[in-house]
């Protein structure tokens, strides 16, 4: 089945399973992601389908950045230990995208909670995140 004929999970979730939406506004909507990376981690979703973060309009990433400072904030008061987060999104399958409908994953980060933290996202491509004589 081609990208466009599959169903999307995330315009079927705003229309049939509206309960998991934790907030939104005219643009975009957020719910927990459900096989989190951490505990909390959220996804920021445009409600119009839009393939990846490379096709929204300036208003709709407008839309999701207050979406994601909205959360940052909620996140960071229901769970004092969260001192950092990630932010990333997969474009295009080569880059890891499953779900072809826009979405950003907000992920709380605590401390300890991997061994070396150090270059983040960076390791999408395992052992190209460490880097010599970082400042």
């Amino acid at each position: 089945m081609s990208i466009a004929n599959r169903p999307c999970i995330f315009c079927d979730l705003l229309i049939n399973d509206s309960k998991r939406i934790i907030a939104e506004n005219d643009l975009a909507y957020a719910i927990r992601d459900v096989f989190p990376v951490t505990q909390l981690h959220s996804l920021l979703i445009p409600k119009r389908h839009v393939i990846d973060y490379f096709g929204l309009t300036q208003a709709e990433v407008n839309a999701i950045n207050i979406l994601m400072s909205e959360q940052k904030n909620i996140l960071e008061s229901a769970d004092p230990a969260i001192d950092g987060f990630n932010i990333g999104m997969n474009c295009g399958e080569s880059a890891g995208q499953t779900v072809f409908h826009c979405h950003i994953h907000l992920i709380p980060r605590r401390t300890g909670d991997v061994s070396e933290p150090r270059g983040g996202v960076r390791h999408v491509i395992p052992e190209k995140g460490y880097y010599k004589d970082a400042v």
